[in-house]
Formats: C-alpha cells, sequence, structure tokens
C-alpha cells in the first residue's frame, strides 16, 4: 500500500488504515516501537508487561531493601 505523509503541528505523520488497525489490535495510544532497519521505517505493535505487585514484593530482600532517603526540607503539607 503507498500511503503520503502528512504534517501535523512540526511533526510529519502516518495514517494507518483501519484495516491494519484493526489486525493488529491497535487504537488510539496503543504503544508502538518506530525504529530505522536498513533504510526501512518499522513500526511494530509493543505488548507492555504487566507487573505482579505480590511478585515484585516477593523479591525484597534485606541485600536489597534500602533505606529511607531525605529529599530536603518540607515544602508545604506534606509533613507526616
Amino acid at each position: 500500500m503507498i500511503s503520503k505523509l502528512i504534517k501535523i503541528g512540526n511533526s510529519l505523520c502516518i495514517r494507518l488504515p483501519a484495516v491494519f488497525t484493526k489486525e493488529l489490535k491497535l487504537s488510539e495510544n496503543s504503544p508502538i516501537e518506530i525504529k530505522i532497519d536498513k533504510e526501512k521505517i518499522v513500526i511494530a505493535p509493543v505488548e507492555l508487561k504487566k507487573y505482579d505487585s505480590k511478585e515484585l514484593f516477593s523479591k525484597i530482600s534485606e541485600e536489597n531493601l534500602h533505606s529511607e532517603t531525605q529529599t530536603g526540607k518540607a515544602m508545604g503539607r506534606e509533613v507526616w
């Protein structure tokens, strides 16, 4: 398929045909990767990793647990 770049603000944009977005299950704000590979623009959907808090917390140990960090004087009503 041949398409044209369109200008939106200072950027050049590509319109993706609905048939492509439906097949790849893309919608507005879907994360994609854009890269140049051998002088070609490659656009690919990105599946973001879903984190499980139980799994993450299970990896905390005495060896990797850090102490509180001071960030300076309180600047409002955030005093505990």
